[in-house]
């Protein structure tokens, strides 16, 4: 599975915005979203001052946006749609929650890393458990009534305890519940769209794929 092994800055600076990639360096005022507010590349300056925008472009960039912010693949995310369009209910809201349902991104809102790439090597290095089992696949789906723990031999891991004792560590989800001491959290039900955090504008998304 290909993956992005570039400065993962230059994805934020390309949709102009933070998408919290680099875990806690992300809160620093030295940013370079911050310094430098415009697109990467030599024509990066000049591109803040083109005409307006398609309609093509405004849904193709949404799309990467939440890609990049979930740090998927594009045949992950397309997938990831195609099995939200055939589910019912509505198509954008099941992507979402698909997204959010990752064991990755759980591990983050959990506090348990930093970034969803700290995750993601979590969950791979086989520190993560899931009902008791080791699960060492980043985008298995949890499912409400789950236990997910971090292995008794991680739990003083120091990336874990630095995340967890951040002061920038996001506010734990209300479709979560967390045992901090013992490293043991719960999905008590499935997220709801207001539990999603961010300004994803989903339908642009499915605009996009639908035509």
């Amino acid at each position: 599975m290909g993956r992005h092994t570039g400065p993962v800055c230059k994805l934020c600076r390309r949709e102009g915005q933070k998408l919290f990639l680099k875990g806690q360096k992300c809160y620093t005022e030295k940013c370079p979203v911050e310094r430098r507010a415009y697109p990467p590349g030599q024509h990066g300056p000049a591109q803040t001052r083109r005409r307006k925008a398609s309609e093509y472009s405004v849904q193709l960039r949404e799309k990467q946006r939440v890609k990049r912010m979930y740090g998927l693949q594009e045949r992950q995310f397309r997938n990831l749609f195609s099995k939200a369009a055939q589910s019912g209910g509505v198509t954008g809201e099941n992507l979402l929650v698909s997204l959010e349902t990752r064991l990755d991104n759980v591990l983050f809102r959990l506090g348990f890393a930093s970034s969803r790439s700290q995750a993601r090597q979590l969950a791979r290095h086989r520190h993560v458990e899931v009902n008791g089992g080791v699960v060492d696949i980043p985008s298995y789906q949890v499912r409400a009534g789950d236990d997910i723990a971090v292995r008794v031999p991680s739990r003083n891991l120091a990336a874990v305890e630095s995340s967890l004792g951040a002061r920038t560590r996001p506010r734990l989800a209300e479709w979560l519940t967390l045992d901090e001491k013992n490293r043991v959290a719960r999905v008590v039900r499935p997220p709801t769209r207001q539990d999603i955090p961010g300004d994803i504008q989903e339908q642009l998304i499915v605009e996009l794929y639908s035509k």
